[in-house]
């Protein structure tokens, strides 16, 4: 059995950080959204769940970080193809993310990045593999 994934992740405008991610193409679950909370299913092993700065103060007695002054965390995801890469970037700033850098080839991996419209970083990789 592979091992699962659950990214949680706060967020200040939960209807608007749904219609970003979904504009990304990740699968809405309808069961796991709310008022609280959006689930979304990246892949099979990984999962989403978008919640609102409240509902997130209920999972830990720490402070939600400030994304304009300190980095949270950063998450990468893999790509099947360079072309992946550049057309999840692509519909990330088109949706209201940015970026910080360009893409980056480094033979055995191509890269690129969004922040999300919380702040949160987004690597997105493409590794090639050995039968490439």
């Amino acid at each position: 059995m592979s091992k699962q994934l659950f990214i949680n992740l706060p967020v200040a405008d939960l209807p608007r950080s749904i219609a970003f991610f979904t504009a990304l193409g990740f699968a809405l679950k309808p069961e796991f959204t709310s008022d609280d909370g959006a689930g979304f299913v990246i892949s099979d092993t990984i999962s989403l769940m978008l919640t609102t700065h409240a509902q997130f103060r209920v999972f830990t007695p720490k402070e939600i970080c400030d994304t304009s002054k300190a980095v949270e965390v950063l998450l990468s995801i893999g790509c099947e193809s360079r072309e992946e890469v550049d057309s999840l970037v692509a519909k990330a700033l088109a949706a209201g993310g940015t970026t910080y850098d360009e893409p980056e080839d480094f033979g055995f991996m191509y890269t690129h990045s969004f922040i999300d419209l919380d702040g949160h970083g987004w690597g997105v990789l493409h590794m090639t593999g050995a039968s490439e």
